[in-house]
Formats: C-alpha cells, sequence, structure tokens
C-alpha cells in the first residue's frame, strides 16, 4: 500500500472544508504539513483531486469520485484500530433528524440508545430534510431520519415507519365544529405553513394538489411549535405530523379537521450515504429505533 492513512484523512478533511488552514486546524497540524501531506499524495499517483484558486479548493471530478472510497475505507480503518485496542465503548454517532423526528421522537430513541449501550455517544443535529440531506451526501453526518421524499443517486434512502399530517385549528376558530372541511373551506382559510424545504410541507403541497396555487398562505414558520401557538393564537389553521399534536389534541387546546377528499399519508425514512461504512454504531441505532416504532 503506497499511501497512508494521515493522507487519506488530510485529504477527506480538505475536502470537507476546500481550505487548507480550517483542515490544518482540525487535525492540529501546521499549514504547511497539511499542503505537503496533500501533494505527496497526489504527485505519488501523478494526479490532481483540487481544483486551485488561489487559497480556495475545490474537489475536481477525480477528488469527488474517490471521496465516497476514501471515507469508507478510513472509516473501515478506525474500527478495526478499534477492535484492536479492544475497546468496548461504541464511536459516537453523528445522526441528523428532521424537525418533527428530531423534537418528538430522536430524543427518546438517543436516550433508549445510550442506556442500551453504555458508553455511548450521540450528536443529534435537527434540520429539514433539505439540509438533513446534504449533510449526510457530504459525510458531515453519518445517518439520516427524514420526512420528505428524496431522489439523491448518492444516498440510499430505506423507510422506517409511517406517519401522517393533521389539519388543525385552535377551538374557538370557525371550522374548529365543522364535520369534514370541503376544498371550498381550505381555499378560504388562512394558512399557516412549514417552510419550503421541509418533508412535512412536501408533503402538503402534494396533498393540496389542485388548489395549491390558490391556497392563501399568511405565515411560513421552521418550527412546529411557532406554529402550534400561532394556530392557538386564532391566527390561522395548519397542517402537522400527528405525532407533533397528539398531546395538543389530548388537552383540547387544538382541534384536528376531517379532510376526506384529501390524502396526508407519508413515510419516515432512514438516509446514509451509499459509499458510507455501515459501522456497529450505525446498525445497531438503525435496529433501536425499528424496534422502537413496534
Amino acid at each position: 500500500m503506497r499511501y497512508s492513512l494521515k493522507q487519506l484523512e488530510v485529504f477527506l478533511k480538505v475536502a470537507h472544508y476546500q481550505n487548507i488552514s480550517k483542515a490544518a486546524l482540525d487535525l492540529a497540524m501546521s499549514q504547511s504539513a497539511v499542503s505537503s501531506s496533500l501533494s505527496d499524495f497526489e504527485r505519488h499517483y501523478d494526479i490532481q483531486l483540487f481544483d486551485r484558486n488561489g487559497k480556495k479548493l475545490q474537489l475536481n471530478e477525480l477528488g469527488r469520485a474517490l471521496r465516497p472510497q476514501a471515507q469508507a475505507l478510513f472509516e473501515q480503518a478506525q474500527a478495526f484500530e478499534q477492535g484492536l485496542a479492544q475497546q468496548s465503548s461504541i464511536p459516537a454517532l453523528r445522526v441528523g433528524a428532521t424537525l418533527t423526528i428530531g423534537n418528538y421522537l430522536a430524543v427518546g430513541i438517543m436516550a433508549a440508545y445510550m442506556k442500551q449501550y453504555a458508553g455511548a455517544q450521540v450528536q443529534l443535529h435537527v434540520a429539514n430534510t433539505a439540509s438533513i440531506s446534504a449533510q449526510v451526501e457530504n459525510f458531515e453526518l453519518d445517518i439520516g431520519l427524514i420526512e420528505g421524499e428524496l431522489q439523491n443517486p448518492e444516498l440510499h434512502v430505506f423507510p422506517w415507519r409511517e406517519d401522517e399530517l393533521v389539519v388543525f385549528c385552535s377551538p374557538t376558530h370557525p371550522l374548529a365544529k365543522r364535520k369534514s372541511l370541503s376544498d371550498k373551506d381550505l381555499l378560504g382559510a388562512t394558512w399557516i405553513l412549514r417552510e419550503s424545504g421541509s418533508g412535512t410541507r412536501q408533503t402538503f403541497d402534494r396533498a393540496m394538489t389542485g388548489l395549491l396555487s390558490q391556497i392563501n398562505v399568511a405565515l411560513e414558520l421552521e418550527h412546529t411549535e411557532a406554529i402550534k401557538r400561532a394556530v392557538e393564537a386564532d391566527l390561522g389553521i395548519s397542517c402537522l405530523s400527528r405525532v407533533a399534536l397528539s398531546d395538543a389534541f389530548a388537552r383540547g387546546s387544538l382541534v384536528p379537521l376531517k379532510v376526506a377528499q384529501r390524502d396526508f399519508r407519508r413515510h419516515f425514512y432512514f438516509i446514509h450515504h451509499r459509499q458510507k461504512y455501515l459501522s456497529a454504531a450505525i446498525e445497531n441505532w438503525v435496529a433501536l429505533c425499528k424496534k422502537e416504532r413496534e
């Protein structure tokens, strides 16, 4: 083998930051040492992995093609080293979750995971589907839990559990006592919705096919709790996951509305990079998520 794991690590860090100084800081190396390592790596194989524009580096076509393989190889080496050291703890797991999952499901799963695997560490990042998928694609997260449907050839997407959105309002809203809402009711309402790029908004838009361009959207908010408070204040009606609304429905602070002619069903999904090395930590996390669903 004519390259070192350190050279792989340097390549991956520079690919991540696209900047020598930031990569050097992360690696606790001097900038000259990072530059030398990367240059030796490229020179040894007579290749160029980055396009250079002053201090800025950007992965070229070859660099982009080799990066997933380098990432998987480096992570396998880390797992092998851990096995040699006979460590009983599981490596830190970087999990991304969309807002509904992150706020209402992932924290409980994380607690169960850390209880089941003593010494395990989980870093949980919560954002919308677009952001989580981008971070998984860029190897910034090991695995993502998302609400939105996704078409990305770099990512493996597989179903986790079923979910359903529910249209809702406050108990004092004029629509609260309706047995069922018609399309006319939906068009006449003022809506408070999640932002574009979220899985919830994607499902809502699909369910409202034929009406979407005429919907009166007064507010777009990034947080489900903010939407719930706005609806409770009678600023409009909304549509969120039943997972996020069950407590409010039980208290009576919010009221579900029936919309029989619209399909609000969806799935939650796992995503990981197709070239990602599936460590024991990732496999254990997925297994626990599936168990919690049952």
